[in-house]
């Protein structure tokens, strides 16, 4: 049985993934979707009563994390990823830890930029050096206008009361910093890459110039993108088209991989 290691983004926690644990179960997969430190628990709770501390967590605390979890995997296993999620399935794939990368609506590495004026307005509000370690605190309507804002303010009201929580300003920052560098002209596992043509805080085109950043020949590095979605691509309606395009793309690259590796033995 095939393990899946699904990773939450920024203000978020693993009761947005259930869903897809649901349907990737159903397909015969293990999946496993932990908590970045100070992110366990319920979402209404870790809004009512912010973990202390959780200004000071890092990057670098929440991939120690994950590549613990990966160790005591009896395999090697497929990683999918969310905004800064993403971002750490690449950063995975990049050390050799993943047998396969999803990175869905993903964090860009290297500090590459969209010149889009959601992506600077958003970057730019949470990243915000002059609040130091202050969580950045999030809101229904700031939910509505990044998250949601291709749903109606009741289906909003809906994912943020289940799904959302505060955050620690130093993930962005630490993002577009050395943590979140890629030598991207290096062999690597598969990697499909997921955009949302409506997303605010993680343009389209930012995906897909993402995707071709990863150079080598070898290599498959592909580009995906779903039409009238936004940052919540993972839980909006329409979900279950994504899901659905990834398993079939698993699938098929399981598939690639077990008769090239038979080829070669």
């Amino acid at each position: 049985m095939k393990t899946i290691i699904f990773i939450h983004g920024m203000f978020q926690n693993p009761k947005s993934w259930d869903n897809w644990i649901a349907y990737f179960t159903d397909r015969g997969y293990n999946c496993i979707a932990p908590a970045w430190p100070k992110h366990e628990g319920e979402p209404e709770d870790l809004r009512n009563y912010p973990p202390e501390g959780l200004g000071d967590l890092h990057l670098k605390k929440v991939i120690k994390n994950i590549e613990a979890l990966i160790s005591v995997q009896d395999e090697q296993p497929i990683l999918i990823g969310h905004s800064v999620g993403g971002l750490i399935v690449q950063l995975m794939v990049a050390k050799g830890l993943a047998d396969i990368g999803v990175a869905i609506a993903s964090v860009a590495p290297n500090a590459m930029l969209a010149f889009d004026w959601g992506f600077i307005k958003y970057s730019a509000l949470i990243a915000n050096p002059f609040k130091d370690n202050e969580p950045f605190y999030m809101d229904l309507e700031s939910f509505h206008e990044s998250f949601c804002n291709t749903m109606s303010m009741a289906d909003t009201k809906i994912a943020f009361e289940e799904t959302a929580t505060h955050d620690s300003r130093n993930m962005l920052r630490d993002c577009m910093g050395e943590e979140g560098h890629i030598d991207t002209e290096m062999p690597h596992s598969p990697l499909l890459f997921i955009g949302a043509e409506k997303d605010e805080i993680i343009p389209a085109e930012l995906c897909e110039r993402n995707a071709k950043a990863y150079s080598d020949e070898v290599s498959i590095s592909a580009y995906k993108e779903f039409t009238n979605r936004g940052h919540w691509i993972c839980g909006q309606e329409g979900w279950l088209e994504v899901a659905g395009y990834i398993a079939e793309w698993l699938q098929e690259h399981e598939t690639y991989k077990y008769h090239t590796e038979q080829a070669r033995s």
